[in-house]
């Protein structure tokens, strides 16, 4: 097998529109510049891309449109090439969602380009390599962030008034860091690093990766020596971070802005340097790929709903208080998002890999539950769970929490299913693969 990397400078002007939040935000410095990070991998016969951007989310249609770029630009099948979102809520707005934020035209045309270009450089760098892989924890840094209360009911992010009525988390977190360490002839590693917790720390109207380039960055420096001196690129894919966060609120740490930030980036990057030299040999025979379509249904409001929702969004945005209105800020851009769409939605399931190594694209943003479902009944060795990839459709909830109240239930356009969906094709995907394969 042959594998590439290759890395490039997405960041935008100052000024431009962040996605994330309710508001508009324009940009007013640059914390740290944003990239766009590609993997190419080659079996000689089949080529695929796993593509890494530092962008909170970019829904199916516009995803679609950069795959085809990249697929007419470098000859990789469409089904084969993979974009996920590491979800910075500190980076320009790509995807116009539900109308709310505008993007720049004239920075989605540059960054469609960097994008296709960051994928041939990734295929022009493809020299042989030897994949590894290995599992370590990172401790302390993501946080189930729904509560059970006393009363039974469910909140999310409770504030420090509500806690004294909160019994504890609604599950656990996935302390989980997977690695796999591609090592190539004649060039640098490769560490593909996975982990799933909402790089939410930075805050501000500034651009940022977040934790997300605090990890690679630290990794890098400290792997300098790696490879004969070459070094070791850095790959990060966010996992099923639907329900975590980074804030301790049952230890009463609520710690947030850029040195968090670091100090969370620092904390996973000792996670995979604890495991980087214990890492094992898995198969690299064969490339593959493949995308499934699936079928979920939509939780549209009423018609008066959604005449009371423009309502509350219009006093929302002349910054009239809406606390005595019938819908949150949350429910009433649900109602306003799901109108113009149909009762059932087609999203796609996209997985690509190379031999016992299977990276699953999820369009929107899981819950954990969800990732480690399709972790342990994958067939593949190692398989790589990754939100907001391919495509970007809201958030999926387990049907617990979809009939509960919280952020996660008010927000998510979904009806009860859509785990069972998510989990359902990723795995029905991944057994097809590995009986192709056979």
């Amino acid at each position: 097998m042959k594998a590439g990397f290759a890395k490039l400078e997405i960041t935008p002007a100052l000024g431009s529109n962040l996605n994330g939040y309710f508001r508009v935000r324009p940009a007013e410095d640059i914390l740290e510049p944003i990239y766009a990070n590609a993997l190419a991998f080659s079996d000689g016969e089949n080529t695929a891309l796993a593509i890494s951007l530092d962008i909170s989310e970019i829904i199916q249609k516009d995803t679609d449109v950069m795959r085809n770029i990249i697929s007419e630009a470098t000859g990789v099948p469409f089904e084969a090439v993979f974009i996920a979102c590491i979800h910075t809520h500190t980076a320009p707005v790509i995807s116009e969602i539900g109308g709310f934020f505008k993007r720049d035209p004239h920075y989605f045309d540059f960054f469609c380009k960097k994008v296709r270009d960051c994928a041939i450089l990734a295929i022009e760098d493809m020299k042989e390599a030897v994949p590894s892989i290995a599992r370590g924890e990172a401790k302390g840094v993501a946080f189930v962030r729904r509560f059970r209360l006393k009363d039974g009911t469910t909140v999310t992010n409770p504030g420090i008034a509500k806690m004294k009525d909160v019994v504890g988390p609604v599950g656990e977190p996935n302390e989980t860091v997977q690695l796999v360490k591609l090592k190539r002839e004649g060039a640098s590693d490769i560490a593909i690093v996975n982990f799933g917790c909402h790089p939410d720390v930075v805050g501000k109207n500034v651009l940022c990766p977040d934790w997300p380039c605090y990890l690679r960055d630290t990794l890098e420096k400290a792997l300098f020596d790696e490879a004969d001196g070459k070094g070791v690129n850095v790959i990060f894919f966010n996992g099923a971070q639907g329900d975590v966060a980074n804030t301790d609120r049952m230890g009463g740490v609520r710690r947030s802005g850029p040195v968090y930030s670091k100090h969370i980036g620092r904390v996973i990057a000792g996670a995979v340097m604890s495991i980087y030299q214990y890492t094992e040999p898995v198969a690299c025979d064969k490339v593959f790929f493949k995308q499934n379509m699936t079928q979920a249904a939509l939780a549209k409001g009423t018609p008066e709903q959604v005449a009371i929702a423009k309502e509350i969004d219009a006093k929302f945005l002349r910054d009239e208080d809406i606390s005595d209105c019938p819908f949150n800020i949350t429910l009433t851009r649900k109602y306003l998002r799901n109108e113009n769409e149909p009762e059932i939605v087609d999203l796609n399931v996209v997985c690509v890999g190379f031999g016992d190594v299977a990276f699953v694209g999820l369009p929107g943003e899981p819950f954990t539950a969800i990732g480690n479902a399709i972790k342990e009944n994958s067939p593949f060795t190692m398989t790589i769970p990754c939100c907001n990839a391919n495509g970007s459709a809201g958030y999926f909830p387990t049907d617990d929490a979809l009939t509960s109240n919280g952020y996660e239930s008010a927000s998510s356009p979904f009806k009860p299913g859509i785990a069972d969906n998510m989990i359902n094709t990723s795995l029905r995907t991944l057994n097809e693969l590995k009986e192709e394969l056979k």
